[in-house]
């Protein structure tokens, strides 16, 4: 709340917009019977009552504890990808899963890392990734067994969706503290050029089954210049939103990682990307859909929410390699190898790598609310790759594969994307100036 308070009027509103079309899709899901009352009740117990409201004691006192000591905020949530199998091979993957990609952490390390961030950093939140997730087997258990044995925690999954039976929403429904956004490229000609034939009715059978028994459901979207101009219709949210009953929508923009590197033809321009900022502030606040796009809605967050700061997040992999970001392809710690050593997730946020960051995002904007820098510009990497390669990166860390090796002494690589944060620069600053700082 104190952040709330030292925020532009126009980013408070933008958070207004985004808290209202959230809960005006929740409730017209119900209204419908696509949400069950149970999975309302159990999705107020465990996030919106901690978030908002009357936090458990525990959680406040470790909070509390992570910020005497360290003299910042704990991080509110990781993500995690416990496998990296897939059962698509999809055009352009960040974490280039495939069927053959056999690289699981162990069940123990991942029951061991989420009592660390419900312990120490007083999380009560999670996000799932991959791979994909709903292949992941370990040590006899599954991804339900944790959510059954953390009940008092809430759970996001991105999947593919081709795996979610009738006997799977069943189980999400029961234990009732899991939602999956499942991934879409737009309509299923789109969807099934990039991730194989028939994966957009299997989404459907997916989708038909989840409303069935109740769970609540959003999608996730990767925006590239194969799909803009879909991204930029009406009909392709009211499709998802009020005909198939998502709640809520991720939007990602493609970025040249992973199988991706060398595909910088679909990654977005930077007049592309501000049109899909307007179609983003026109759907949250006219059409009431709830909808965040990692990059243009930095508002929502301050500016990015890497590195474990500003109440942000860490990324660890399958092969528990920790990461700034899903989107920062590189690490300095790996969680086995400091467990093993006898240290825990927190020391990992020591780094200068990741102090770097946290320093970058300060001088950026947090340390200045009233008058932040250009937030329609958020990502430390994508948005600001120059800084990011001169002021970020240290010389210990590595790239959490081939592909994030080679782009470190790949030129043109470089001069692309930093050619393109000029671009966007150039046209998003009069737009963040205009709307946010009331400057002509």
């Amino acid at each position: 709340m104190e952040d709330d308070k030292r925020n532009l009027h126009s980013v408070k509103m933008r958070k207004y917009h985004f808290i209202s079309a959230m809960m005006h899709s929740a409730m017209k899901n119900v209204r419908k019977g696509r949400i069950s009352t149970y999975a309302i009740q159990r999705l107020n117990e465990v996030l919106v009552e901690n978030a908002f409201f009357k936090a458990p004691e525990e959680m406040k006192q470790a909070k509390d504890a992570f910020k005497n000591k360290y003299g910042y905020d704990a991080p509110s949530f990781i993500t995690l990808s416990p496998t990296q199998a897939c059962n698509l091979k999809c055009t352009g993957c960040y974490a280039s899963s495939d069927p053959h990609a056999k690289a699981t952490l162990a069940y123990s390390v991942v029951d061991r890392l989420i009592s660390e961030v419900h312990t120490s950093f007083g999380s009560r939140f999670i996000t799932i990734s991959g791979g994909e997730p709903f292949l992941y087997q370990s040590e006899g258990h599954t991804l339900i067994d944790l959510f059954d044995k953390y009940k008092d925690m809430f759970f996001l999954i991105y999947t593919n969706g081709t795996l979610i039976t009738r006997e799977l929403a069943h189980e999400l429904a029961r234990v009732g503290n899991a939602t999956p956004a499942i991934s879409v490229e737009g309509f299923e000609k789109e969807t099934n050029e990039r991730r194989g034939n028939n994966v957009h009715r299997r989404i459907l059978e997916a989708f038909d089954n989840l409303r069935k028994e109740g769970v609540p459901f959003g999608i996730s979207v990767t925006a590239s210049n194969n799909n803009i101009q879909t991204l930029l219709q009406d009909k392709f949210y009211e499709y998802y939103f009020d005909q198939q009953g998502a709640t809520y929508m991720w939007q990602f923009h493609f970025f040249p990682i992973g199988r991706g590197k060398e595909q910088f033809d679909l990654m977005l321009n930077p007049a592309d990307r501000l049109k899909l900022y307007e179609m983003w502030e026109k759907q949250i606040t006219e059409k009431k859909h709830c909808i965040a796009d990692f990059w243009n809605s930095g508002v929502l967050t301050c500016g990015c929410i890497a590195y474990g700061g500003n109440r942000g997040y860490l990324y660890i992999d399958w092969n528990g390699n920790i990461m700034p970001c899903v989107f920062v392809p590189y690490y300095q710690h790996n969680i086995i190898d400091l467990y093993n050593s006898g240290k825990d997730l927190t020391y990992a946020l020591q780094s200068d790598f990741m102090k770097n960051g946290r320093k970058w995002q300060q001088e950026y904007g947090l340390s200045n609310q009233k008058a932040p820098n250009n937030w329609l510009m958020p990502c430390s990497i994508r948005d600001h790759y120059d800084n990011f390669r001169k002021n970020i990166l240290t010389s210990e860390v590595k790239g959490e594969n081939q592909e994030a090796q080679e782009i470190l002494d790949d030129p043109l690589y470089y001069k692309k994307l930093d050619s393109f944060d000029k671009e966007l620069e150039k046209l998003s600053d009069p737009v963040w100036k205009s709307k946010y700082l009331n400057q002509p």
